[in-house]
């Protein structure tokens, strides 16, 4: 790791380089939102592009790991908001429903699932980083996911589909918005029989 710059504070390490540079991103992003880019970040940490593209080789992908790594509170809270929920179908539906309605507030996960300005995030929806975070949440619900008859295949399509459901919510939130019961009533219909036929046949992959 090369020390020049840094305000003349040099990080101890690549981890701690990082861990500025997140925390550059987040700052950035309270300033201006996702419209920032990685000259704002290297001018708040006193260094040069270069040394931010040494870790991040974009400003999306810089953008993307600060969310994700901002995602663990909104991740303890969904759980606490299921932890009474011991049916599959019935956690998905509610996963599902409280994500949108709580990404106003949580803007760091709608950035893994807004459109941005060059489309990454849309296209990112069903990245790795995306379905890691889709696999942690669907693992802190309070489910035996293998019992129920979805082995890692049939977990990680559960991931993606739930992911694209999410997605296609934020960019369309329909004519009038589907908010509260009504919202629920149509993950009920369209998205919970899924989720049983699998739990009925357990028959994973």
């Amino acid at each position: 790791m090369r020390t020049h710059g840094w305000s003349g504070a040099a990080p101890a390490d690549d981890a701690e380089a990082v861990q500025r540079i997140l925390a550059a991103a987040r700052r950035a992003l309270d300033r201006s939102g996702t419209d920032i880019g990685i000259a704002e970040v290297a001018r708040d940490l006193g260094v040069t592009r270069q040394t931010v593209y040494r870790y991040f080789p974009s400003a999306e992908a810089l953008l993307i790991a600060t969310s994700l790594e901002r995602a663990g509170h909104f991740l303890d809270v969904l759980a606490e908001h299921l932890t009474a929920i011991r049916d599959p179908a019935e956690a998905v539906v509610e996963g599902i429903a409280y994500t949108l309605e709580q990404l106003p507030n949580e803007k760091y996960i709608s950035l893994l699932l807004t459109p941005g300005r060059t489309n990454v995030y849309s296209a990112g929806v069903t990245s790795d980083p995306a379905r890691a975070l889709g696999r942690s949440i669907l693992e802190r619900f309070d489910i035996d996911w293998a019992r129920a008859g979805f082995d890692d295949n049939r977990l990680d399509e559960l991931v993606e589909h739930i992911l694209r459901i999410a997605q296609s919510f934020v960019i369309d939130p329909g004519r009038p918005p589907r908010t509260g019961a009504e919202l629920r009533a149509y993950l009920e219909t369209w998205v919970a029989p899924a989720v049983d036929r699998l739990r009925r046949s357990g028959d994973p992959r």
